[in-house]
């Protein structure tokens, strides 16, 4: 345990900061989850609906640098091409 009260201090803001972060992760999983979810089952129209929920859930989190900014345009491109190659 840390001993000077800044470092519990900085102890719990890290904690804080960490648990946040996790949400947002989560949130990036679940909505690329569901994504895939709509393409698989022929629900293109749902899936390009949802592709804008995901691409604002990549930019958010790529602008606060909880993934990188070349990995966020990087599952752009791939999810929008598995779109495409799904819908023909």
């Amino acid at each position: 345990m840390p001993i000077t009260l800044s470092a519990q201090k900085a102890l719990r803001q890290s904690r804080k900061r960490y648990l946040a972060n996790q949400k947002k992760k989560a949130e990036l999983k679940a909505a690329i989850k569901s994504f895939r979810k709509f393409v698989d089952q022929n629900k293109i129209k749902e899936a390009k609906e949802h592709l804008k929920l995901v691409y604002k859930r990549l930019d958010k989190t790529a602008k606060v640098n909880l993934i990188k900014k070349n990995k966020s345009s990087r599952l752009k491109s791939r999810l929008s091409a598995y779109l495409n190659k799904k819908s023909k």
